[in-house]
């Protein structure tokens, strides 16, 4: 029957909903995901992001190093009470941040993705980053 949405296709509609992918438009161009039940993985891919132009206009590598330092310096500067509550493992093509806490992980997430979307914010970060002696290992 035309219209009709029968339980088989339900389900097959529902599926990509399952699979551990935690995607919220606030965290954009981030990824949160279940790996495992209850162990977590924030991820973003480098050089995908809106700001890695002025990245490399600031003198960086957009890699998942530099994020990690966006990451490090976020949390030592506006969210202290983030820190050690999960583990960073990037790659030169991924940040990634992993662990069980998924609330401090979202967090973190929320507040990379307005890094990553706001050329403004960046620049302001990493002025910051400078004005601190804080080094990005890119």
């Amino acid at each position: 029957m035309i219209g009709r949405q029968t339980r088989s296709d339900a389900r097959r509609v529902s599926l990509p909903l399952v699979i551990g992918v935690c995607q919220h438009a606030s965290v954009h161009p981030l990824r949160l995901v279940e790996t495992n039940p209850g162990k977590y993985s924030l991820l973003l891919d480098a050089g995908t992001t809106a700001v890695d132009d002025v990245i490399e206009e600031l003198g960086h590598e957009p890699n998942g190093y530099f994020w990690e330092g966006v990451a490090q310096l976020l949390v030592s500067t506006e969210a202290p009470a983030l820190e050690s509550r999960f583990a960073y493992d990037p790659e030169g093509g991924m940040f990634c941040a992993y662990g069980t806490d998924r609330s401090a992980l979202e967090e973190l997430a929320a507040r990379m993705a307005a890094v990553a979307t706001d050329a403004d914010r960046m620049r302001q970060l990493v002025a910051t980053a400078a004005a601190n002696g804080f080094e990005f290992d890119d």
